[in-house]
């Protein structure tokens, strides 16, 4: 009988084993069929919305990781067991192992982006799997000829596992970044700032977000990796005619380069999820005329590469002054794969859930009957931007000198614009801001004001009013179902110098 050490190590192995020969395939096939992804997806799609916006607020942009690292531990544990419970012969664990895999086959046919050769992955990973937990528990590691062939075993299946894991990431990697290279020297250089557009040398963010700073929150558990070359857009549905475009048609229309500050739903008052760039691409409103939009259309409703959707109304994408594109440039450079390669949407004024679908494939032009991938979880079916503005300076619970102090931050409002912001210090009154110069009323302008903060605890809020005479409410409402609402504010403690 085998040690309970070298049966959970077998279990281990086998797992990692069929979960590396599932990726390197899905590598080859579909990215996102690949046994590990596809069961993460899944638990994306099936988590309550309340734990979701809890992973979002606990963990920001690393909530995917804590995903992905939470299913190893728990695979890891699972895997342990199929070993150990295999005291008298490989059976049991194989049987657990098998029905592991079945979870996957499970979860890439469910997916809504699923091919043909979706489940083949999984199935595969669970052959791979089962060959692998059986070799190994009939090697025997007693004697030393049979300890020597169950070391190369277990050698020969970690040393695959690794150059198979490495190998299916970098097979889907390998197009988009070639295709990334080529576009770079077609796009614009980003455009000079009028001077004072921001007030960064105080605190705030920099005006322009450089692209690796930019926020990124999506339900993609990894970046799809979209082959440029076979990537097409369709446009269909209520239309006169259907449309199919290729990367280089896109490319070969006129671009427009448009600055405008994107904005997350699930932005907490005073959070991190906005941020601001030049997008390059090619007007919406072009396609939608060319297409001829049929009476009795509502909304344009946006798939993604990976099965994600996105309704937006029709007006919003229609009118000749909110940039509404189709983006494949950023900051003048190629659109970065994380940030929706080759093609995505940027809508000025409206939450990204409604607007701002990444690794695009699909515009198809309905009612408002059909329901979105957020919908169907309980957001709202349109979310125009909420007035919000956002204390930078000083951080929270921060110490700063008492007396005369720059507090500074940052406020949107599209697409409007921002026409002003006060701040006031523990319910005094409010002091009107000095604003940062306006770029448009599709980006955020920065602010700052001098405080006269008595030595003590002090508590700072800020509110801005937009260019239509709309203040920010001082309600506080969570972000469901259509973005968070209240002012923001701070306590710091000022300490004499």
């Amino acid at each position: 009988m085998r040690s309970p050490a070298i049966r959970a190590f077998s279990g281990v192995l086998a797992v990692m084993s069929a979960l590396a020969a599932g990726h390197l395939l899905a590598g080859l096939v579909e990215q996102n069929a690949s046994p590990f992804l596809a069961v993460g997806n899944s638990a994306i799609d099936l988590t309550p919305q309340p734990l979701k916006a809890l992973a979002i607020r606990w963990f920001g942009e690393s909530d995917k990781l804590v995903l992905l690292a939470g299913m190893a531990v728990v695979i890891g544990l699972l895997a342990v067991v199929a070993g150990l419970v295999s005291r008298r012969g490989p059976a049991p664990g194989a049987v657990l192992i098998a029905a592991f895999g079945t979870l996957g086959v499970a979860a890439s046919i469910a997916r809504p982006d699923a091919g043909a050769f979706g489940a083949l992955p999984s199935l595969v990973a669970i052959v791979v799997g089962v060959g692998a937990f059986v070799a190994l528990l009939r090697t025997d590691p007693g004697p030393a000829t049979g300890r020597r062939a169950f070391l190369l075993t277990a050698g020969g299946l970690a040393a695959g596992s690794l150059i198979a894991g490495f190998g299916g990431t970098a097979l889907s990697r390998r197009p988009a970044g070639r295709a990334r290279e080529a576009l770079a020297s077609r796009l614009p250089a980003p455009q000079p700032l009028p001077g004072g557009a921001d007030f960064a040398r105080v605190g705030t963010p920099t005006f322009r977000t450089a692209n690796a700073d930019f926020y990124r929150v999506d339900t993609a558990l990894v970046v799809p990796q979209v082959d440029p070359d076979a990537w097409r857009l369709r446009v269909s549905g209520m239309v006169g005619r259907e449309l199919e475009l290729s990367l280089d048609d896109l490319l070969r229309r006129g671009q427009e380069t448009r600055t405008v500050t994107l904005t997350c739903v699930s932005n907490e008052v005073g959070g991190p999820y906005t941020s601001t760039a030049d997008f390059t691409g090619v007007p919406i409103r072009d396609l939608l005329r060319e297409a001829g939009v049929l009476p009795g259309a509502e909304q344009v409703f946006s798939t993604s590469e990976d099965g994600y959707t996105a309704g937006t109304p029709i007006e919003a994408l229609t009118d000749p002054d909110r940039p509404a594109l189709l983006a494949y440039g950023m900051n003048g450079q190629p659109l970065p794969a994380e940030h929706g390669f080759p093609v995505r949407m940027v809508v000025s004024g409206l939450y990204g859930f409604v607007s701002a679908t990444k690794w695009l494939t699909d515009l198809e032009l309905t009612t408002f009957d059909r329901q979105t991938y957020w919908e169907q979880r309980g957001w709202a079916q349109q979310a125009p931007i909420k007035v919000q503005s956002r204390i930078d300076r000083p951080k929270p619970f921060e110490k700063v000198p008492a007396g005369r102090f720059t507090v500074a931050g940052t406020a949107w409002a599209q697409p409007h614009g921002v026409d002003r912001v006060e701040v006031r210090v523990d319910d005094g009154p409010w002091q009107e801001a000095q604003l940062s110069t306006e770029v448009s009323g599709h980006t955020w302008r920065m602010w700052r004001a001098e405080l006269d903060l008595a030595p003590g605890g002090r508590t700072v809020e800020c509110r801005a009013t937009d260019k239509t005479g709309k203040t920010q409410t001082q309600q506080r409402v969570p972000t469901v179902p259509d973005g968070a609402t209240g002012w923001h504010s701070i306590f710091c403690t000022a300490r004499e110098r």
